[in-house]
């Protein structure tokens, strides 16, 4: 059970959306592994740029055309020389490893979670 509870309201405030890796490339600058990434959120949002640590379950060849879940409402991080603009949402394998969330069917891109 999580030790902070929030309201309704608050949840709402996380712009939580789907969309395309169109692009992904190695990190090597990133203090642990990770992959920079292209991900196209549809024509409301555009492409927005982020960085993930998932280089255990997959290659840019794997990302790219993954549909993957984000939160677009987080101000820019600056990661080394690279600004980070969203959040890609992911949980840990049994070993710690993270793993994408994504849906399981082909959705529109830019979709709201609710």
């Amino acid at each position: 059970m999580s030790e902070t509870t929030i309201g309704f309201d608050d949840f709402l405030k996380v712009d939580i959306r789907v969309g395309r890796i169109v692009a992904a490339e190695p990190f090597p600058e990133a203090r642990k592994p990770a992959f920079k990434m292209r991900i196209d959120f549809g024509p409301d949002i555009g492409e927005r740029k982020t960085s993930a640590q998932v280089t255990d379950h997959y290659t840019p060849e794997t990302l790219v055309g993954r549909q993957v879940i984000a939160v677009v409402n987080f101000p820019a991080k600056q990661i080394g020389r690279f600004m980070s603009e969203c959040l890609v949402l992911g949980l840990p394998d049994a070993e710690g490893r993270v793993v994408l969330l994504g849906p399981d069917h082909a959705v529109p891109l830019g979709g709201r979670m609710h």
